[in-house]
C-alpha cells in the first residue's frame, strides 16, 4: 500500500533518533493515493471558484460601497493563501512531490506561512461578525462607523496580526512524522494553535451570532403590530436586505465551526491520548479532519451563490463577460416621486404663506 503522506521522515538529527529507529511503530497511511487526488482536485476547484468570488465581490464592494463586501472580499484572498500555501506548497509539492527532501530552514518558513494564511483566513471572518451584529442591533451606530475605508483597515490590522501569529509555529513539529512524545513546547504550540484557530473565534460567533438570532425573533414580533397599524411597508425591503445578509453570516461560521471541529479533536487526542505517528487510526481521522478543514477554503462560494441574488448576478456579469455599473444606486428615489406627484395636484389655497 502507497504510504502516503507518512512515507517520508525528517532527519534523524531533526528527531533526535538514531538512523533506523525513526521506522519502529510507525503508522501507515491506509487512505493511499486518495489525499493526493482529493487535494488536487480540491485546489482545482477551490482556487478558480475563489478568483471568481474576488472578482464578483470587487464588482459589488464598488458599486454598493458596503463594508460588508470589503470583509468578504479579504475573507476570499486568505482563502487563495490559505490553498496556495497549505494545499499546493505544503501537501502537494512537499509531501507528494519532493518528499520533503528539502532544507529544514525551508520547511519551517513553509510552516510558518501556513499557519499565518490560516490565521488570516478565519479571522477575517469576525469582524465580518462584529459588522452584522452592529448592523443589526445599533443601527444608527453602525451608519457612522461602517465604511470601506474604515474595514480597510481593520482588514490590514487582522492580516498583519496573522503574520505574527505565525511566527512561533516556525518550530512546529510535524505530527505525522516525529515519534517521540510531545513536548512542552509542542503542548503550548498546539494549544496556542487551537485556542487561535478554533476556540477564541468559535466563542466570539457564537456570542455576536446568538444576540443577532435574538434580535431577529425581536424585530419578527413587532412586524404583526406594525402591520395592524398599518406602518411597517416601508421596513420590508431594509429587513429581507439585512435577513439574507445574516443568512449569509451564519452559514459562512456554521460551515466552519462544523469542518475545523474535527481535527481541533484530533490534535487534543494526538497531545494526550495516542499519536499520530504510532496509532493508524489517528493518523487516519488526522487525515480526513485535515481534509474537511481545507474543504472550508472552497465551500464559500456555493454558500454566497445560494443565499445572496446580488451575488449570483455579479458572477454571471463575470461569466458572461458584461461590465458592471460601478455607480451606486440613488438613495430612495421615492420622496422625489412623491413630490413630483404633489407638483401635479390642486394647491389649496394660499393663506398660510407669510
Amino acid at each position: 500500500m502507497f504510504d502516503w503522506p507518512n512515507i517520508t521522515v525528517p532527519s534523524s538529527s531533526e528527531q533526535g533518533l538514531k538512523p533506523g529507529d525513526e521506522d519502529l511503530q510507525r503508522s501507515t497511511c491506509v487512505l493511499g493515493f486518495f489525499p493526493v487526488i482529493y487535494y488536487s482536485s480540491l485546489l482545482c476547484v477551490g482556487v478558480p471558484v475563489n478568483i471568481l468570488t474576488a472578482v464578483a465581490l470587487s464588482r459589488l464592494a464598488a458599486r454598493t460601497k458596503k463594508a460588508m463586501h470589503v470583509y468578504l472580499l479579504a475573507l476570499t484572498g486568505s482563502d487563495i493563501l490559505s490553498q496556495l500555501f497549505i494545499i499546493f506548497v505544503g501537501f502537494l509539492l512537499e509531501t507528494a512531490v519532493f518528499h520533503r527532501e528539502v532544507p529544514t530552514l525551508l520547511l519551517r518558513s513553509v510552516s510558518m506561512a501556513e499557519f499565518a494564511a490560516n490565521h488570516a483566513s478565519i479571522w477575517a471572518t469576525v469582524p465580518l461578525t462584529v459588522d452584522r451584529y452592529v448592523a443589526l442591533c445599533h443601527p444608527l451606530l453602525h451608519r457612522q462607523i461602517s465604511y470601506p475605508a474604515r474595514a480597510w483597515r481593520i482588514i490590514t490590522v487582522v492580516f498583519f496580526l496573522a503574520l505574527l501569529s505565525g511566527i512561533p509555529f516556525f518550530w512546529w513539529s510535524d505530527m505525522w512524522r516525529v515519534a517521540r512524545p510531545p513536548t512542552s513546547l509542542d503542548s503550548a504550540l498546539i494549544w496556542t494553535h487551537v485556542t487561535i484557530i478554533y476556540f477564541l473565534p468559535c466563542s466570539i460567533f457564537l456570542v455576536l451570532n446568538l444576540l443577532i438570532i435574538h434580535r431577529l425573533q425581536a424585530r419578527q414580533r413587532q412586524v404583526p403590530c406594525q402591520d395592524e397599524r398599518g406602518g411597517s411597508g416601508a421596513r420590508l425591503a431594509p429587513q429581507r436586505r439585512l435577513g439574507k445578509s445574516t443568512a449569509m453570516l451564519l452559514a459562512i461560521t456554521s460551515a466552519f465551526a462544523i469542518l475545523w471541529a474535527p481535527r481541533t479533536i484530533v490534535v487534543i487526542y494526538h497531545l494526550y491520548v495516542s499519536s499520530v505517528h504510532k496509532d493508524w487510526r489517528v493518523h487516519l481521522a488526522y487525515d480526513l479532519s485535515n481534509m474537511l478543514a481545507m474543504l472550508n477554503t472552497a465551500v464559500n462560494f456555493f454558500l454566497y451563490c445560494f443565499v445572496s441574488k446580488p451575488f449570483r448576478a455579479a458572477v454571471r456579469d463575470v461569466l458572461l463577460l458584461r461590465g458592471g455599473s460601478v455607480v451606486p444606486p440613488k438613495d430612495n428615489p421615492q420622496p422625489r416621486d412623491k413630490r413630483s406627484h404633489r407638483d401635479h395636484q390642486p394647491h389649496p389655497p394660499n393663506t398660510l404663506q407669510s
